[in-house]
């Protein structure tokens, strides 16, 4: 087996892009993107620090949780949550940001790849009123590139199919398993009980 390591031995194995995946990348949102991003209640971004060690952090909210402030940018609330700020931190020493969106029920996604700030400006703040409770920051994402990606990787995985969902007893409870991979002593609960914790926490802090 032979490791890839220059764009010409890896073109030499996949030939060049299809002519529609380099002509649908877009600079800024068209009516189209704007649509998908209004329909979508959940999204990952992506981030790395200066030294490009990488994290994707899941996001998620009502439907159009992500406001859209122009063609070429948008704005994602940063809820409460475990104080990580991996997401944050990354994006104050390397700017750069990849995001998937995703609509419940349809196998196309969008892809955008920009570049973030963290703020808190009540201009920004304020387009989040109508949620339950307010973001504690705003991450300001202006476009470079945003496209539509085909259904392929969602149909093989039937991820909205009901029935390719697993029972949820094939996997310890997130209680469960993070108490046997740390030393963290940590009530384990039923499955039902870490629901209703997080819903209440949701209820609470937004």
């Amino acid at each position: 087996m032979t490791k890839i390591e220059t764009e010409e031995q890896l073109r030499a194995i996949y030939g060049p892009p299809i002519e529609i995946a380099v002509a649908k990348c877009l600079v800024a949102l068209d009516p189209h993107c704007k649509r998908f991003i209004e329909l979508a209640p959940f999204a990952v971004i992506s981030s790395a620090n200066a030294n490009g060690d990488a994290d994707v952090s899941p996001r998620g909210d009502g439907p159009g949780f992500v406001k859209v402030l122009d063609d070429k940018t948008i704005l994602m609330p940063d809820r409460p949550g475990n104080k990580r700020v991996d997401t944050l931190s990354n994006v104050l020493e390397n700017p750069k940001v990849g995001m998937l969106f995703f609509v419940p029920g349809m196998n196309e996604t969008l892809r955008i790849n920009g570049t973030a700030e963290i703020h808190t400006i009540t201009e920004f703040m304020d387009l989040f009123a109508d949620t339950p409770k307010p973001p504690i920051t705003v991450i300001k994402v202006r476009i470079d590139e945003v496209f539509l990606h085909c259904a392929k990787s969602l149909m093989r995985s039937r991820l909205w199919d009901v029935t390719a969902q697993i029972d949820r007893k094939m996997l310890p409870t997130l209680g469960k398993m993070v108490k046997d991979q740390t030393a963290v002593n940590i009530e384990v609960g039923t499955q039902e009980e870490t629901d209703q914790y997080f819903a209440a926490s949701i209820a609470e802090r937004g």
